[in-house]
């Protein structure tokens, strides 16, 4: 299916605009590098320079890149993407619409994937509905809760699923104001299985989830960049079960 180019402008102009105004313009661009899952190499290759000066950027060993760089380096990336089909772009084009920024990473699994590989992956212990069948998931959404909460409309909410429901919903940067389980138990849309991360949920949220019938699982990894580390490595092996190559279950996450 191909992309308009309207969808790549919006999609662009969201990209330069985040590096532009980041306080840390050069973790942006390795964050939306990493999103695209192009290599450093395969980037500067694109962009026609040296490796180290991506390698700079992102390290903040060069000062913040001038607009000119900006525009290149999304160019590159929009480009390397629409080369292999555009899956990404597509996927992250539905949250163009959002202003707040508050998903972090969002993927379709190639195939579906245990929930048990799931908790393995992100160090998750079922702390609500655990005794549901529910087996697989096709994908996840990683969102910092604060920005989700204060944010986002209930159209934009929708975007948070993706192309199905049938997916974890992550939580990170969850607050003691709101329970991320209002969201859920808001909307008509409901995920396959909702995650806490870095917060053990509360019992009120334990609730929600039980009147949902929703599982609810704790992640106990330290930090937001691990979750997505662990996410990604998740997906790859997917992607590896796929393409019919045989591989382990994901590895137990040392803290």
């Amino acid at each position: 299916m191909s992309v308009s180019p309207s969808v790549r402008e919006v999609l662009a102009r969201r990209i330069a605009g985040e590096i532009i105004l980041s306080n840390k313009p050069g973790a942006t661009m390795r964050k939306w590098r990493e999103l695209f899952g192009v290599s450093q190499t395969t980037l500067s290759d694109k962009m026609v320079l040296s490796p180290s000066v991506i390698s700079d950027y992102e390290s903040g060993r060069r000062k913040s890149p001038g607009t000119k760089f900006v525009r290149r380096f999304v160019w590159a990336l929009l480009k390397i993407d629409e080369e292999r089909g555009s899956r990404f772009t597509r996927e992250f084009a539905k949250l163009t619409s959002s202003p707040s920024m508050a998903v972090v990473d969002l993927r379709e699994f190639p195939i579906p994937v245990r929930v048990e590989y799931l908790c393995k992956a992100i160090k998750g212990e079922v702390v609500a509905c655990s005794s549901l069948n529910v087996r697989d998931v096709l994908g996840y959404t990683v969102v910092d809760s604060k920005k989700t909460i204060e944010t986002l409309s209930g159209f934009e909410y929708s975007q948070l699923f993706g192309a199905t429901t049938e997916r974890a919903l992550i939580f990170t940067n969850i607050g003691n104001e709101n329970s991320p389980m209002m969201l859920i138990r808001m909307s008509s849309l409901k995920p396959k299985v909702a995650v806490f991360h870095g917060v053990k949920p509360d019992e009120y949220s334990i609730r929600l989830a039980e009147y949902d019938r929703i599982p609810l699982i704790y992640s106990a990894l330290p930090t937001v960049e691990q979750l997505v580390k662990s996410l990604r490595r998740l997906y790859r092996i997917a992607l590896r079960r796929k393409l019919g190559k045989a591989v382990r279950p994901p590895p137990k996450v040392s803290t």
